[in-house]
């Protein structure tokens, strides 16, 4: 499961990830609606409550950025779209 907490210290995050348009990401996220329907890398439930998240994020600009990542409507849509070295860290 991908609970996600933004942090706001860049030093607290275990992944650093920038906002870009969906041809550049290296992941496409859908926001899940509850808990229990996050699954998997792109399949994030976002959370307030530090001590449930399976980890931390910090949204940063594309050059200190370790995943470049873009939001999508559609559930089916989400996954990486290469290959990378952060793939299985979100949960």
């Amino acid at each position: 499961m991908a609970i996600i907490y933004q942090t706001q210290l860049m030093g607290e995050a275990h992944i650093r990830v920038a906002l870009v348009s969906r041809g550049e990401a290296d992941l496409l996220v859908h926001r899940a609606s509850s808990r229990g329907l996050a699954a998997g890398d792109g399949q994030w439930f976002i959370t307030r409550d530090k001590q449930e998240a399976s980890c931390y994020v910090f949204f940063t600009s594309v050059g200190m950025a370790q995943v470049t990542v873009s939001f999508v409507d559609n559930y089916g849509e989400a996954g990486w779209q290469k290959p990378s070295r952060y793939k299985n860290r979100f949960y």
